[in-house]
């Protein structure tokens, strides 16, 4: 695996994760299986206990020994209050007693046989740790024990010890030393009752733990056994499947590596064939470099445009300038000042241009369409046709710069009067939330098909060419761009007249703003002024 590879830290994550879960789901497992099988152990005791118990109310204390339950090899005694066995299982015959918790009515005599039985029940310990708890011990504060003939059962609530007890090789409790092959922990449960003579007992029974640690270790080997191999697989299986996933984001590595290598932005990433993430990364990769490749060769046009129409004002100066070097008296001063006023304003446009290819945008004042058209029809004097303007001026404002509007506005009354047989129409109306300015003609028109061609840059129709003087072809794609930069849109269709008509719409300011920000944007009133 590479190191902090994609793949390489999915199946680590993957792995980490099952680890915990199972490793989880391990100890629930368990600790239920445990608490399950000491339950089964604990409840068997206490039905041996309980079915032991039934029968001492039947029998008296010399008789307990023979009652049903004490002829079997589990490990069940009966101990009267003093510590005396009374009864016990084959295993237990002639011992003490295996436990000495929740003893009925122990007698404060230490010196009782019972009590020196020393460490019997094989746990450790003597047996007088202070586990037993005298809860029948003289309730009626009498003294005499109870011995009064009473024979209901006491049959208190079972208590519960877990004690380690010697056994054989079968696994069942001995106390002979040459049988003794281990220890086992057994479940013992106290269970109190009373003697046909009134002698208060405790029945001792235990059940076996052993299923539960056998089933405990099965399960707890297995697991071990199982668990770093079911990691292994989840680790194998998350690395092939994230191998898989990945391959196709590889393939768009490698071919974008390559592409940035050669600069061919022909080229495009390969896009697989399913309908996943992969595959929209590589779809809009594929859109990116189609839009990277159409900007790019825009820009070469538009440099190789650009130096074409700066080569032909710039050479005719030249030769101007080199004829008057060598013969004063031909200089033709009006045609060097033309050549001067083209380069100057194509520098103009150009420079418009690129600022508004890097992103520039318009300022927020507020302007009048309207008043931009009164100073604009006040400011040229030498057009060939006349201007009609259409009354009434729509009175709303937009936002945006006032100087480059009014380089659309006068872009289109340009073009206009290059292309009108007698007059020119202006018109500024409101409707629907935007503003409408008309630029009209009485001129050809523009073909339909063209319509949308003769806003791309340097572009000039046939008839265009033969009637252009000076015209570099930037004028309505200055006007174009100028006006989505402002958010609106510059269409071309059929005038009325017979001509074209150019529609820029422009969405109207909001009223709430302020008086301030409608007098910075008014013409004339210190508001932007670029590109004009």
């Amino acid at each position: 695996m590479r190191r902090g590879s994609v793949r390489s830290r999915a199946a680590a994550g993957a792995t980490l994760v099952v680890a915990v879960a199972l490793v989880a789901a391990g100890f629930l497992v368990v600790a239920t299986l445990r608490g399950q099988l000491a339950g089964t152990a604990e409840l068997t005791a206490e039905n041996t206990a309980r079915g032991v118990a039934a029968q001492l109310s039947d029998v008296r204390d010399a008789q307990v020994g023979d009652v049903d339950g004490l002829d079997g090899d589990d490990p069940v005694q009966v101990v009267d209050g003093g510590g005396r066995v009374l009864g016990a299982t084959d295993p237990l015959d002639g011992h003490g007693p295996i436990a000495h918790f929740a003893r009925a009515d122990r007698p404060d005599d230490s010196d009782h046989d019972g009590d020196h039985d020393g460490d019997h029940d094989g746990d450790g310990d003597d047996d007088g740790d202070g586990d037993g708890r005298d809860k029948d011990k003289d309730k009626d504060g009498d003294g005499d024990g109870d011995k009064d003939g009473d024979r209901a059962d006491v049959d208190r609530d079972s208590e519960t010890k877990t004690l380690t007890l010697p056994v054989d090789d079968d696994g069942e409790v001995t106390y002979d030393k040459d049988d003794t092959v281990g220890r086992q922990e057994f479940r013992v449960v106290a269970v109190q009752s009373l003697t046909r003579d009134g002698t208060p007992v405790t029945v001792y029974a235990g059940g076996s733990l052993h299923a539960q640690q056998e089933a405990v270790s099965t399960v707890t080997r297995s697991m071990l056994i199982g668990l770093p191999v079911l990691l292994l697989v989840v680790a194998g299986v998350t690395w092939l499947v994230t191998r898989r996933a990945l391959r196709p984001v590889e393939g768009i590595r490698r071919e974008m590596s390559a592409i940035t290598a050669s600069t061919d932005l022909s080229r495009r990433v390969p896009e697989p064939g399913s309908r996943d993430e992969v595959a929209r990364l590589a779809r809009t990769t594929n859109e990116t470099l189609a839009a990277l490749e159409g900007s790019v060769e825009r820009q070469r046009r538009f440099v190789a445009d650009a130096s074409h129409e700066l080569r032909s004002p710039i050479a005719s100066l030249r030769t101007q300038l080199e004829v008057a070097a060598a013969h004063p008296e031909l200089l033709d001063v009006d045609g060097a000042v033309e050549d001067t006023v083209r380069l100057q304003t194509l520098a103009a446009d150009l420079l418009l241009l690129a600022r508004l290819d890097a992103g520039e945008r318009p300022s927020p004042a507020r302007v009048q369409p309207a008043a931009l058209v009164r100073e604009q029809l006040a400011q040229r004097v030498g057009d060939p046709h006349p201007v009609r303007v259409e009354e009434p001026l729509a009175q709303d404002e937009v936002r945006g710069s006032a100087g480059q509007l009014a380089r659309v506005l006068g872009n289109l009354l340009d073009n206009a009067q290059r292309h009108a047989a007698g007059a020119v129409t202006v018109a500024v109306r409101a409707g629907g939330g935007a503003l409408t300015l008309e630029v009209r003609d009485d001129g050809e028109g523009v073909p339909e098909a063209e319509r949308e061609r003769i806003f791309e840059r340097f572009v000039r129709l046939d008839g265009a060419r033969t009637r252009d003087e000076g015209g570099a072809g930037l004028g309505l794609a200055i006007a174009r761009d100028v006006a989505e930069r402002h958010g609106g849109s510059l269409t071309a269709r059929a005038a009325p007249e017979g001509g074209a008509c150019f529609v820029l719409r422009l969405p109207v300011a909001a009223a709430r703003d302020t008086d301030g920000e409608r007098n910075e944007g008014a013409p004339g009133a210190g508001g932007d002024t670029s590109g004009s």
